[in-house]
């Protein structure tokens, strides 16, 4: 295969991923999804790609994001209401700041702070004990 035929078969690419008419590759890990694999839903009717790559270390939700609605977009893929609410879900929302890089994990922003510590309740010697000792 020549290099201009390999050009041609790119249907959308960004720094992370690749769209081809086969599926979306991560350029740095490998990971494919097949074309016919792209609009899986879990049985809450939630997308199971933006759920389940917000688990893996190395996929940036920005270039994922890019290239994921250009994958439904090519393929002919409507997204619904519950799309958006995946990535959120998987990936968290939008926050300003650099720190963040314009996102935050939805569970930083629900965790509980967690309880002050008790102090160890002081120890009660027993009446009769401390009498007749």
């Amino acid at each position: 295969m020549t290099a201009t035929c390999l050009d041609d078969a790119v249907l959308f690419e960004n720094r992370d991923w690749v769209l081809s008419a086969e599926g979306l590759e991560h350029r740095g890990t490998g990971y494919f999804i097949a074309r016919d694999m792209v609009a899986t839903k879990r049985p809450d009717g939630y997308w199971d790609w933006p759920l389940h790559l917000s688990e893996k270390m190395w996929c940036g939700v920005r270039s994922f994001r890019e290239a994921f609605l250009a994958a439904l977009d090519a393929y002919g893929i409507v997204p619904d209401s519950k799309l958006t609410l995946s990535f959120a879900l998987g990936f968290g929302t939008r926050l300003p700041g650099p720190e963040t890089d314009g996102f935050v994990p939805l569970a930083d922003l629900v965790r509980l702070t967690p309880p002050a510590p008790r102090k160890a309740a002081a120890m009660r010697v027993p009446r009769a004990l401390a009498v007749g000792a």
